[in-house]
């Protein structure tokens, strides 16, 4: 008879590379997932993992039963999801963590806005930057912005963000415009935590180093300096697309702009993902494209926000507000 004693265990190694990392998941001692794996194999008289000091990977037999485990349990999944919807009262407590200026102006609101249709949720919201383990920590999902590399955690884009380099008419008309990157050497560049620009150039990314009097973590305050006609700054479209529309900034250089970047959602393995997690991922993915904040958390002062960069089992975070940073 069929049982799912060991599935689990043995796809979580197969998919994260490790017994530590299907542990780390699991929320499994690392001896608990190796001896449910060897008991799969025993019960199934065949060999799943080549196993050695530096590496662990999948005998055929191991990529045949690896694909046949991920239909059901994506089965599985779908049909707790179709409960889920069939109950339609998402319930229990949820935890996440978001930057703290984008998760104050657009997190914060659509999250009241959910809870108040689903009365039995509890969610906890933690503003920060700095950059959390989720699996560690006891988190359910992480919004992150800007570029994300390789990492165990799942990642659904939810909107996208556009960095604009802009100034104040009254800035300009005393120092002029400029129409090339080796043109902002002799401007004041107003910045945030380091000393780079990310802009592009024949299709190429560019790291410019610029310059400048101010130096701040908050992207509100850099906003309120160039208002002011005190320097250039480098912000996302949050921070200054208002100010765009209605001329009290100039947008500079468009043609250098980089691609928009991405607002994500991570959460661990999606087989961790429970109904009122997902439920909350696909109204995030719903109206943050379009979402306006509301005016009172677009004139407030916060820190800055974070880009954060997955790397294997662990993640780095860089400040971002006053300009996308560097390496």
């Amino acid at each position: 008879m069929a049982t799912w004693q060991g599935v689990n265990e043995f796809v979580s190694v197969a998919e994260l590379g490790s017994f530590t990392r299907a542990a780390r998941a699991l929320d499994l001692s690392v001896a608990q997932v190796s001896r449910e794996v060897t008991r799969l194999e025993q019960r199934l008289h065949v060999q799943l993992l080549y196993r050695t000091t530096r590496q662990l990977t999948l005998t055929e037999s191991g990529q045949l039963y690896l694909q046949h485990c991920r239909q059901l349990l994506d089965g599985l999944d779908e049909a707790e999801r179709a409960l889920s919807l069939h109950q339609a009262v998402p319930q229990g407590r949820l935890k996440l963590t978001a930057p703290v200026a984008y998760g104050e102006s657009h997190i914060a609101p659509l999250i009241t806005a959910f809870l108040q249709r689903y009365p039995a949720l509890e969610i906890q919201l933690n503003l920060t930057n700095q950059v959390l383990d989720l699996v560690a920590e006891g988190y359910d999902l992480a919004i992150r912005l800007g570029h994300l590399a390789e990492s165990s955690l799942v990642a659904r884009r939810l909107a996208s963000r556009r960095q604009h380099v802009c100034a104040a008419p009254a800035y300009l008309q005393r120092h002029g415009l400029p129409n090339s990157l080796s043109e902002l050497d002799g401007h004041n560049c107003l910045l945030g935590s380091n000393d780079f620009w990310h802009l592009q150039e024949g299709g190429k990314r560019r790291l410019l180093r610029v310059k400048g009097s101010l130096r701040c973590n908050s992207g509100h305050a850099l906003t309120h300096a160039a208002l002011q006609g005190v320097g250039i700054v480098q912000l996302p479209d949050y921070y200054v697309a208002r100010h765009l529309q209605r001329g009290e900034l100039v947008e500079l250089l468009a043609a250098y702009r980089e691609p928009d970047e991405g607002i994500w959602a991570l959460y661990p393995h999606k087989r961790q993902l429970s109904p009122k997690v997902r439920m909350l991922v696909d109204e995030l993915a719903a109206r943050l494209p379009g979402f306006v904040p509301p005016a009172a958390l677009q004139h407030g002062l916060g820190q800055a926000d974070v880009l954060v960069q997955e790397t294997g089992e662990g993640m780095a975070a860089h400040t971002v507000d006053g300009g996308v940073v560097g390496q």
